[in-house]
């Protein structure tokens, strides 16, 4: 497929041949897009939620009374939960929430993100992404030109430093170098925005993946 390429200043910089099997799938699968969002949400969580269990709790062990004839309930010891200060039967522990998916099953993932981007019409290329100061407002005013409010970059190897500093006060703007491309980055902002640079780096990276396979 054919896209034209623009400059942040909304001038024309001609067009770009865009790979079909990466940006042009047509059947767009929610679940595939579903399953890796949720492994990675899961895989950045900390999992360090923990609370006293009742080998934990500072409580004395000893009996409380004798087992017969108080008239109450027999209980053993003063950490059992239905007393103050004692522990929470089956609270959180430290775990981890990751869960397993694939290399393959998240590369096609990827390749269904880009291209329901590509499909509902919420893909740019622009031409680069520098700027000669970094000022926040600068960049904002090359943004409303173009028209963009909740907008995923990615800009190629490396980010400008001026864009990235410029970037940093605008609300709904993400700049990410090409190794930072993922699926829920994609997803979350209305539009994606890739320079030739990162388009050429992207229809590279699964190039290789494909004569790894």
């Amino acid at each position: 497929m054919k896209l034209d390429v623009i400059t942040l200043d909304a001038g024309k910089a001609g067009n770009i041949e865009l790979s079909d099997s990466i940006f042009g799938i047509e059947e767009i699968r929610a679940d595939i897009l579903q399953r890796c969002v949720v492994w990675q949400l899961a895989k950045r969580r900390a999992g360090t939620h923990k609370i006293k269990t009742r080998n934990e709790v500072a409580r004395t062990g000893k009996k409380m009374y004798k087992q017969k004839g108080t008239g109450g309930a027999r209980h053993g010891s003063r950490k059992a939960a239905q007393f103050v200060g004692g522990a929470k039967v089956f609270g959180p522990v430290v775990r981890s929430h990751a869960i397993d998916l694939t290399k393959k099953f998240r590369a096609l993932a990827l390749r269904h993100a880009l291209s329901s981007k590509a499909k509902s019409g919420s893909l740019i290329v622009v031409d680069g992404l520098s700027a000669e100061t970094p000022k926040t407002a600068a960049l904002q005013a090359r943004l409303d030109k173009i028209g963009l409010k909740s907008v995923l970059m990615i800009a190629g190897p490396e980010v400008d430093a001026n864009i990235k500093l410029a970037a940093r006060n605008i609300v709904g703007l993400d700049v990410l170098p090409n190794a930072g491309l993922n699926v829920y980055d994609v997803l979350r902002r209305d539009t994606l925005v890739l320079t030739r640079a990162a388009v050429e780096a992207i229809e590279a990276r699964f190039a290789s993946e494909k004569e790894a396979a």
